[in-house]
């Protein structure tokens, strides 16, 4: 077969044929009586032989040893191969994310995509004092192209710097919410950490989304994220955080602040009415232990309304010394007989 019927059956043009005998991939098996390339059955398979290797990336070099060393074993190249095209996939991972980025920005000159690009590597330094400055030039001027909402979000939930991710914090909510969704995604990360961060960030969002986002956070699995939904809601007077923040009362877990964040809600006198209900509750049911019910105790006294006052009257002769003192002081101080 000729070195033109060749390259039509086989799809490798007849130049490339020519440079394979060049290297001496793959030799012709002999010569027509005009001098011409003839390439027989063994030459065509070791032609689909060289093209199948190519497409797995090797080299030319690596295809000729792979065919002509019997030493050379696939295995440890394939696994190279392999690394190779995973760091290659992630380096151009990383480039499409910078360029989205970028375009996301919409830059209007090559200064302001030159701008972005810097704000981009400055949010991935390794020195935290850039990544703050980065964070707080980002949206302090009006001048300044601003940092894709993608890429604050991911630094944010990235950060571990308090500093910083308070920068970045004040950064997103400068943005607006439009990192709401990103962040809310985010409240189902496997690592605990990047959870409370997402929470963190998105109690500090303005907007009907994110409250929207935090109110569904109020069901979420992990206690750390209800409760800070539960804070976030309370002090922006949503009642629906009520319950969730009558179980940290009870359960100790940042109960200071829930017992500040009912304070605030019960100045409606609709909502103090349903939260003195909910720590009574609680202080009647058998199960609740001995510290619960002090620190129930002591919630109902930033509770106005009779309700929470006949509570704490009653409270002033519990069976536990220590809830009927806290009771007697707190009736003492709203003046309740």
């Amino acid at each position: 077969m000729l070195i033109g019927e060749v390259a039509r059956r086989s799809g490798v043009s007849a130049r490339m044929l020519r440079h394979y005998e060049s290297l001496g991939l793959v030799r012709p098996s002999g010569r027509t009586g005009s001098g011409y390339r003839e390439y027989r059955d063994e030459d065509i398979r070791r032609i689909f032989h060289i093209e199948s290797l190519r497409s797995l990336g090797l080299s030319l070099r690596e295809v000729a040893r792979a065919l002509d060393d019997p030493g050379f074993t696939p295995a440890q190249l394939v696994g190279e191969l392999v690394d190779q095209t995973r760091a290659r996939i992630a380096a151009e991972t990383e480039l499409l994310t910078r360029l989205s980025r970028i375009d996301a920005a919409g830059p209007a000159s090559w200064d302001d995509a030159l701008q972005v690009v810097a704000l981009l590597q400055a949010l991935g330094s390794t020195s935290k004092d850039v990544r703050q400055r980065a964070a707080l030039s980002s949206a302090s001027s009006a001048d300044e192209v601003p940092v894709p909402v993608e890429a604050l979000v991911e630094a944010v939930l990235g950060e571990t710097e308090p500093n910083v991710a308070g920068a970045l914090r004040w950064a997103l909510a400068r943005s607006g919410d439009g990192g709401s969704g990103l962040l809310a995604r985010a409240l189902d990360s496997p690592t605990a950490a990047v959870r409370e961060r997402a929470v963190r960030t998105l109690a500090e969002l303005p907007g009907d989304e994110a409250v929207s986002r935090l109110r569904d956070a109020l069901a979420h699995p992990d206690p750390v994220v209800r409760g800070q939904a539960a804070l976030a809601l309370g002090g922006r007077g949503e009642p629906g955080a009520v319950p969730e923040l009558v179980e940290m009362v009870v359960d100790g877990r940042n109960d200071t602040d829930a017992a500040d964040a009912l304070g605030v809600l019960a100045a409606d006198a609709g909502t103090a009415d349903g939260i003195a209900a909910g720590l009574v509750a609680r202080l009647a049911d058998p199960a609740t232990a001995p510290p619960a019910r002090g620190r129930l105790t002591q919630a109902l006294a930033d509770i106005p309304g009779p309700l929470a006052s006949r509570a704490l009257a009653d409270l002033t002769h519990d069976g536990d010394s220590a809830v009927a003192l806290t009771a007697t002081y707190l009736s003492r101080l709203r003046g309740t007989p």
